[in-house]
């Protein structure tokens, strides 16, 4: 039991780090995104109406993302606590 906390704990650090990273890079290229201004005066293209960011997934995937990490975490602790 106490192997299968250690890896569901693993796998919510992992899950949140991903998150985390992902939103701290979009972030920081926003911040620092210069417009190249002299080749945008030399084609005229309309703007979107509409904008997304991001991906939705369902939430079966996080389920299932969040399962399949926790049981390839337990096998790793596992195994290190066999060889160690």
């Amino acid at each position: 039991m106490k192997t299968t906390i250690q890896a569901f704990i693993c796998s919510v650090i992992i899950h949140l780090l991903y998150i985390f990273g992902t939103m701290t890079v979009g972030y920081i290229r926003t911040k620092y995104y210069k417009v190249d201004e002299p080749s945008e005066w030399e084609s005229i293209n309309y703007l979107q109406s509409e904008i997304a960011f991001g991906i939705a997934f369902s939430p079966l995937f996080y389920i299932v993302s969040l399962v399949g990490v926790t049981i390839v975490c337990g096998i790793i602790i596992l195994l290190y606590k066999k060889f160690n």
